[in-house]
């Protein structure tokens, strides 16, 4: 008799994730409870922390959006007024200033 493949949502995961991350109960006590392999559970332990960054890394985002700025706008502009700057240097040493 084939099994069929189950698919589990990301809340889920998440959940048996984070009771791995308690240590409270071993991998197989964890693997009898939720009806998995132990393996399946340390892939996604290994993933959550691997991707638990991104929580931060979102609102940090989310906060700097209201400050969009062009950079290569800011950066021709920087180039312009250094151009600005070499002309007069050269037009005041010119006139002996």
């Amino acid at each position: 008799m084939k099994r069929s493949r189950r698919k589990f949502d990301s809340s889920f995961k998440a959940q048996v994730a984070v009771e791995a991350l308690k240590e409270r109960q071993t991998l197989s006590e964890l693997a009898v409870k939720f009806d998995l392999h132990p393996n399946q559970i340390s892939q996604w332990k290994q993933e959550f922390l691997e991707n638990s960054s991104l929580v931060f890394e979102q609102k940090t985002k989310s906060s700097t959006s209201g400050n969009d700025v062009d950079v290569d706008k800011l950066y021709s502009k920087i180039g312009e007024l250094q151009m600005e700057k070499d002309f007069l240097k050269k037009s005041l040493s010119r006139l002996g200033l």
